[in-house]
Protein backbone atom coordinates (compact mmCIF):
# COMPACT_ATOMS: atom_id res chain seq x y z
CA UNK A 1 0.00 0.00 0.00
CA UNK A 2 1.39 3.45 -1.37
CA UNK A 3 -0.05 5.20 2.08
CA UNK A 4 -0.21 8.76 -0.23
CA UNK A 5 -1.76 10.66 -2.19
CA UNK A 6 -3.73 8.91 -5.35
CA UNK A 7 -1.74 10.37 -8.29
CA UNK A 8 -2.31 10.33 -12.14
CA UNK A 9 -0.07 7.14 -12.13
CA UNK A 10 -1.02 5.27 -9.52
CA UNK A 11 -5.10 5.66 -10.59
CA UNK A 12 -3.75 4.42 -14.03
CA UNK A 13 -2.13 1.46 -12.21
CA UNK A 14 -5.33 1.08 -9.98
CA UNK A 15 -7.69 0.53 -12.93
CA UNK A 16 -5.53 -1.77 -14.68
CA UNK A 17 -5.44 -3.99 -11.09
CA UNK A 18 -9.24 -3.88 -10.97
CA UNK A 19 -10.45 -4.23 -14.69
CA UNK A 20 -10.38 -7.83 -14.77
CA UNK A 21 -12.98 -8.05 -11.58
CA UNK A 22 -15.57 -5.09 -12.27
CA UNK A 23 -17.88 -4.03 -15.24
CA UNK A 24 -16.87 -1.27 -17.41
CA UNK A 25 -20.61 -0.18 -16.32
CA UNK A 26 -22.27 2.30 -18.66
CA UNK A 27 -22.60 6.10 -19.49
CA UNK A 28 -26.76 6.67 -19.91
CA UNK A 29 -28.30 9.67 -21.19
CA UNK A 30 -31.79 10.65 -20.92
CA UNK A 31 -33.29 13.48 -23.23
CA UNK A 32 -36.14 14.03 -21.05
CA UNK A 33 -33.51 14.52 -18.00
CA UNK A 34 -31.69 16.68 -19.88
CA UNK A 35 -34.83 18.93 -20.96
CA UNK A 36 -36.02 19.10 -17.06
CA UNK A 37 -32.31 20.41 -16.11
CA UNK A 38 -31.75 22.35 -19.23
CA UNK A 39 -28.49 21.06 -19.18
CA UNK A 40 -26.68 17.69 -21.35
CA UNK A 41 -26.44 15.02 -18.29
CA UNK A 42 -23.56 11.57 -19.17
CA UNK A 43 -25.29 9.08 -15.92
CA UNK A 44 -22.12 6.90 -15.18
CA UNK A 45 -24.23 3.53 -13.88
CA UNK A 46 -22.71 2.59 -11.07
CA UNK A 47 -25.36 0.76 -9.98
CA UNK A 48 -24.77 -1.72 -12.82
CA UNK A 49 -21.32 -2.58 -11.25
CA UNK A 50 -20.37 -5.44 -9.61
CA UNK A 51 -21.84 -5.94 -5.91
CA UNK A 52 -23.98 -3.06 -7.16
CA UNK A 53 -21.96 -0.34 -6.69
CA UNK A 54 -19.00 2.08 -7.05
CA UNK A 55 -17.62 0.38 -3.83
CA UNK A 56 -16.49 -2.75 -5.83
CA UNK A 57 -13.52 -0.42 -7.37
CA UNK A 58 -11.99 0.67 -3.32
CA UNK A 59 -12.44 -2.64 -2.40
CA UNK A 60 -10.59 -4.61 -5.19
CA UNK A 61 -8.15 -2.14 -5.61
CA UNK A 62 -7.50 -1.82 -1.50
CA UNK A 63 -7.16 -6.09 -1.04
CA UNK A 64 -5.22 -6.48 -4.44
CA UNK A 65 -2.42 -3.82 -3.02
CA UNK A 66 -2.10 -6.26 0.13
CA UNK A 67 0.78 -8.50 0.45
CA UNK A 68 0.66 -12.29 1.30
CA UNK A 69 1.46 -11.45 5.17
CA UNK A 70 -1.20 -8.87 5.07
CA UNK A 71 -3.92 -11.09 3.76
CA UNK A 72 -3.19 -14.37 5.74
CA UNK A 73 -5.09 -13.36 8.55
CA UNK A 74 -7.74 -11.96 6.21
CA UNK A 75 -9.08 -8.16 6.25
CA UNK A 76 -11.95 -6.52 8.30
CA UNK A 77 -13.77 -3.88 7.70
CA UNK A 78 -17.10 -1.81 8.86
CA UNK A 79 -19.71 -0.49 6.78
CA UNK A 80 -23.51 -0.63 6.07
CA UNK A 81 -23.55 -2.13 2.94
CA UNK A 82 -21.93 -1.98 -0.02
CA UNK A 83 -18.57 -1.26 0.90
CA UNK A 84 -19.12 -4.22 3.26
CA UNK A 85 -20.06 -6.22 0.02
CA UNK A 86 -17.41 -5.14 -2.23
CA UNK A 87 -14.91 -6.02 0.34
CA UNK A 88 -16.29 -9.87 0.89
CA UNK A 89 -16.62 -9.87 -2.84
CA UNK A 90 -13.34 -8.74 -2.86
CA UNK A 91 -11.83 -10.97 -0.24
CA UNK A 92 -13.09 -14.30 -1.99
CA UNK A 93 -11.55 -13.29 -4.95
CA UNK A 94 -8.06 -13.71 -3.06
CA UNK A 95 -9.15 -16.38 -0.82
CA UNK A 96 -8.78 -14.40 2.31
CA UNK A 97 -11.13 -14.18 5.12
CA UNK A 98 -12.99 -11.26 5.63
CA UNK A 99 -14.79 -10.13 9.05
CA UNK A 100 -17.61 -7.13 8.21
CA UNK A 101 -18.80 -4.99 11.17
CA UNK A 102 -22.37 -3.93 10.24
CA UNK A 103 -24.81 -1.75 11.94
CA UNK A 104 -27.70 -3.54 13.48
CA UNK A 105 -29.65 -1.82 11.35
CA UNK A 106 -28.35 -2.26 7.77
CA UNK A 107 -30.57 -3.20 5.44
CA UNK A 108 -31.30 -6.89 5.01
CA UNK A 109 -30.68 -6.99 0.99
CA UNK A 110 -27.06 -6.07 1.80
CA UNK A 111 -26.94 -7.96 4.84
CA UNK A 112 -27.96 -11.32 2.75
CA UNK A 113 -25.25 -10.26 -0.37
CA UNK A 114 -22.46 -10.01 2.03
CA UNK A 115 -23.51 -13.41 3.58
CA UNK A 116 -23.64 -14.79 -0.11
CA UNK A 117 -19.95 -13.83 -0.51
CA UNK A 118 -19.21 -15.56 2.31
CA UNK A 119 -17.99 -12.93 4.92
CA UNK A 120 -18.24 -13.67 8.81
CA UNK A 121 -21.03 -10.40 10.41
CA UNK A 122 -20.40 -9.00 13.53
CA UNK A 123 -23.37 -6.43 14.52
CA UNK A 124 -23.44 -3.29 16.17
CA UNK A 125 -24.76 -0.09 17.28
CA UNK A 126 -25.17 2.33 14.55
CA UNK A 127 -22.63 5.02 15.65
CA UNK A 128 -18.70 5.55 14.15
CA UNK A 129 -17.45 5.20 17.52
CA UNK A 130 -19.36 1.20 18.15
CA UNK A 131 -18.32 0.48 14.63
CA UNK A 132 -14.75 0.78 15.58
CA UNK A 133 -14.31 -0.39 18.62
CA UNK A 134 -15.90 -3.21 17.02
CA UNK A 135 -13.33 -3.57 14.65
CA UNK A 136 -10.87 -2.88 16.95
CA UNK A 137 -11.74 -6.14 19.16
CA UNK A 138 -11.66 -8.45 15.68
CA UNK A 139 -8.14 -7.10 14.99
CA UNK A 140 -7.08 -7.92 18.02
CA UNK A 141 -8.83 -11.22 18.12
CA UNK A 142 -7.68 -12.84 14.57
CA UNK A 143 -4.74 -10.15 13.48
CA UNK A 144 -7.03 -9.28 10.15
CA UNK A 145 -6.12 -6.55 8.01
CA UNK A 146 -8.22 -3.47 9.01
CA UNK A 147 -9.68 -1.62 5.52
CA UNK A 148 -11.36 1.79 5.94
CA UNK A 149 -14.63 2.49 3.97
CA UNK A 150 -13.49 5.74 2.77
CA UNK A 151 -10.30 7.12 4.58
CA UNK A 152 -7.74 4.81 2.91
CA UNK A 153 -5.69 6.07 0.54
CA UNK A 154 -6.14 2.23 -1.77
CA UNK A 155 -9.64 2.72 -1.65
CA UNK A 156 -9.67 6.23 -2.46
CA UNK A 157 -7.65 5.70 -5.92
CA UNK A 158 -10.19 2.37 -6.93
CA UNK A 159 -12.85 4.72 -6.84
CA UNK A 160 -11.26 7.65 -8.89
CA UNK A 161 -11.19 4.98 -11.55
CA UNK A 162 -14.81 5.21 -12.10
CA UNK A 163 -15.09 8.96 -12.94
CA UNK A 164 -11.56 8.72 -14.83
CA UNK A 165 -13.77 5.73 -16.93
CA UNK A 166 -16.53 8.71 -17.46
CA UNK A 167 -13.99 11.40 -18.90
CA UNK A 168 -12.83 8.45 -21.18
CA UNK A 169 -16.06 7.13 -22.53
CA UNK A 170 -17.92 10.22 -23.28
CA UNK A 171 -16.99 12.22 -26.93
CA UNK A 172 -17.11 15.78 -25.17
CA UNK A 173 -15.34 17.89 -22.47
CA UNK A 174 -17.75 17.45 -19.15
CA UNK A 175 -17.97 20.69 -17.64
CA UNK A 176 -18.95 19.57 -14.53
CA UNK A 177 -19.15 15.98 -12.71
CA UNK A 178 -21.00 15.39 -9.96
CA UNK A 179 -21.08 12.83 -7.29
CA UNK A 180 -22.90 11.69 -3.78
CA UNK A 181 -20.79 12.67 -0.79
CA UNK A 182 -20.61 10.42 2.53
CA UNK A 183 -17.11 9.91 3.64
CA UNK A 184 -16.10 11.17 1.02
CA UNK A 185 -14.15 8.45 -0.86
CA UNK A 186 -16.04 8.93 -4.30
CA UNK A 187 -16.01 12.16 -4.41
CA UNK A 188 -12.13 12.80 -3.64
CA UNK A 189 -10.69 10.46 -5.82
CA UNK A 190 -13.58 11.68 -8.76
CA UNK A 191 -12.01 15.20 -7.87
CA UNK A 192 -8.49 13.55 -8.63
CA UNK A 193 -9.73 11.81 -11.92
CA UNK A 194 -10.99 15.18 -13.11
CA UNK A 195 -7.61 17.07 -11.73
CA UNK A 196 -5.78 14.45 -13.81
CA UNK A 197 -7.54 13.33 -16.68
CA UNK A 198 -10.15 16.74 -17.42
CA UNK A 199 -8.54 19.56 -15.65
CA UNK A 200 -11.27 21.66 -17.06
CA UNK A 201 -14.20 19.88 -15.50
CA UNK A 202 -15.41 21.26 -11.88
CA UNK A 203 -16.29 18.73 -9.53
CA UNK A 204 -19.57 19.30 -7.37
CA UNK A 205 -20.93 17.11 -4.92
CA UNK A 206 -24.60 16.26 -3.87
CA UNK A 207 -25.35 15.70 0.15
CA UNK A 208 -28.83 14.99 1.43
CA UNK A 209 -29.64 17.74 4.45
CA UNK A 210 -30.60 14.90 6.70
CA UNK A 211 -26.42 14.30 6.66
CA UNK A 212 -24.86 17.44 5.99
CA UNK A 213 -21.72 17.36 7.37
CA UNK A 214 -19.41 17.82 4.31
CA UNK A 215 -21.15 21.22 3.66
CA UNK A 216 -20.28 22.19 6.77
CA UNK A 217 -16.78 20.91 6.74
CA UNK A 218 -16.07 22.55 3.42
CA UNK A 219 -17.70 26.24 4.83
CA UNK A 220 -15.73 25.88 8.47
CA UNK A 221 -12.39 24.11 6.95
CA UNK A 222 -12.48 21.66 9.86
CA UNK A 223 -14.45 18.26 9.46
CA UNK A 224 -17.65 18.66 11.64
CA UNK A 225 -20.41 16.38 12.18
CA UNK A 226 -23.99 16.84 10.66
CA UNK A 227 -26.28 19.04 13.29
CA UNK A 228 -28.52 16.36 12.47
CA UNK A 229 -28.60 12.91 10.80
CA UNK A 230 -32.13 11.77 9.55
CA UNK A 231 -32.42 10.82 5.55
CA UNK A 232 -33.52 8.11 3.52
CA UNK A 233 -30.20 7.82 1.91
CA UNK A 234 -28.62 5.38 4.52
CA UNK A 235 -25.10 5.10 2.35
CA UNK A 236 -24.12 8.49 3.12
CA UNK A 237 -24.64 8.78 6.80
CA UNK A 238 -20.81 9.13 7.79
CA UNK A 239 -18.54 11.82 8.01
CA UNK A 240 -15.16 12.89 6.41
CA UNK A 241 -11.67 11.76 6.96
CA UNK A 242 -8.63 13.38 7.46
CA UNK A 243 -7.36 11.30 3.82
CA UNK A 244 -10.20 12.57 2.01
CA UNK A 245 -11.14 16.35 3.62
CA UNK A 246 -7.69 17.82 2.27
CA UNK A 247 -8.48 16.40 -1.18
CA UNK A 248 -12.19 17.62 -1.20
CA UNK A 249 -11.49 21.12 0.46
CA UNK A 250 -8.46 21.66 -2.64
CA UNK A 251 -10.40 20.30 -5.53
CA UNK A 252 -13.96 20.28 -5.57
CA UNK A 253 -15.96 23.56 -6.36
CA UNK A 254 -19.46 22.93 -4.48
CA UNK A 255 -21.67 20.75 -2.20
CA UNK A 256 -25.38 21.11 -2.67
CA UNK A 257 -27.61 19.84 -0.18
CA UNK A 258 -31.09 18.15 -1.16
CA UNK A 259 -34.08 17.20 1.06
CA UNK A 260 -35.40 13.50 1.33
CA UNK A 261 -38.55 14.79 -0.79
CA UNK A 262 -36.31 15.82 -3.54
CA UNK A 263 -33.79 12.53 -3.44
CA UNK A 264 -37.10 10.44 -3.81
CA UNK A 265 -38.43 12.79 -6.99
CA UNK A 266 -34.79 12.03 -8.78
CA UNK A 267 -34.91 8.13 -7.60
CA UNK A 268 -38.10 8.36 -9.23
CA UNK A 269 -37.17 9.52 -12.75
CA UNK A 270 -34.04 7.57 -12.50
CA UNK A 271 -36.49 3.92 -11.81
CA UNK A 272 -39.14 5.62 -14.69
CA UNK A 273 -37.58 7.14 -17.59
CA UNK A 274 -34.37 5.16 -17.57
CA UNK A 275 -35.52 2.03 -16.44
CA UNK A 276 -32.56 1.66 -14.08
CA UNK A 277 -32.74 0.53 -10.25
CA UNK A 278 -31.21 3.44 -7.87
CA UNK A 279 -31.06 3.31 -4.26
CA UNK A 280 -31.67 6.90 -2.58
CA UNK A 281 -27.75 7.51 -2.34
CA UNK A 282 -27.10 6.82 -5.70
CA UNK A 283 -29.85 9.57 -6.85
CA UNK A 284 -28.43 12.21 -4.63
CA UNK A 285 -26.16 13.48 -7.77
CA UNK A 286 -29.05 13.53 -10.10
CA UNK A 287 -31.22 15.85 -7.26
CA UNK A 288 -28.74 18.51 -6.56
CA UNK A 289 -28.19 19.36 -10.42
CA UNK A 290 -32.19 19.43 -11.08
CA UNK A 291 -32.67 21.75 -8.15
CA UNK A 292 -29.29 23.87 -9.07
CA UNK A 293 -30.31 24.76 -12.08
CA UNK A 294 -29.10 27.46 -12.39
CA UNK A 295 -25.67 25.82 -11.52
CA UNK A 296 -25.53 23.13 -14.50
CA UNK A 297 -28.13 24.79 -17.29
CA UNK A 298 -26.07 24.73 -20.63
CA UNK A 299 -23.84 22.30 -19.67
CA UNK A 300 -21.88 19.07 -20.20
CA UNK A 301 -22.48 17.37 -16.83
CA UNK A 302 -21.49 14.03 -15.62
CA UNK A 303 -23.80 12.70 -12.66
CA UNK A 304 -22.23 9.13 -11.09
CA UNK A 305 -24.83 7.34 -9.71
CA UNK A 306 -23.29 6.01 -6.83
CA UNK A 307 -25.58 2.31 -6.34
CA UNK A 308 -28.29 0.58 -6.73
CA UNK A 309 -28.67 -1.59 -3.72
CA UNK A 310 -32.23 -0.80 -2.85
CA UNK A 311 -34.44 -3.02 -0.43
CA UNK A 312 -37.44 -3.47 -2.70
CA UNK A 313 -39.45 -4.06 0.59
CA UNK A 314 -38.81 -0.49 1.12
CA UNK A 315 -39.31 1.37 -1.51
CA UNK A 316 -40.06 5.01 -0.71
CA UNK A 317 -42.86 5.74 -3.47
Amino acid sequence: MTGTVPTRVTIEAAHALVKPYIHHTPVFTSQFLNELSGAELYFKCENLQKIGAFKARGGLNAVLSLSAEQLANGVVTHSSGNHAQAMAFSAQKVGAKCYIVMPDNSPKVKIAAVEGYGATITFCKNTPEDRQRTVDEIVARTGATFIHPFNNYEVITGQATAAKELIEDVAVTLDAIIAPVGGGGLLSGTALSAKYFSPHTKVYAGEPEGAADAVLSFRSDKIEKAPYVNTIADGLLTYLGDKTFPIIKAEVTDILTVSDEEIVQAMRYLWERMKIVVEPSGAVSTAAVLKNKAVFEGKKVGIIISGGNVDLGKLPF
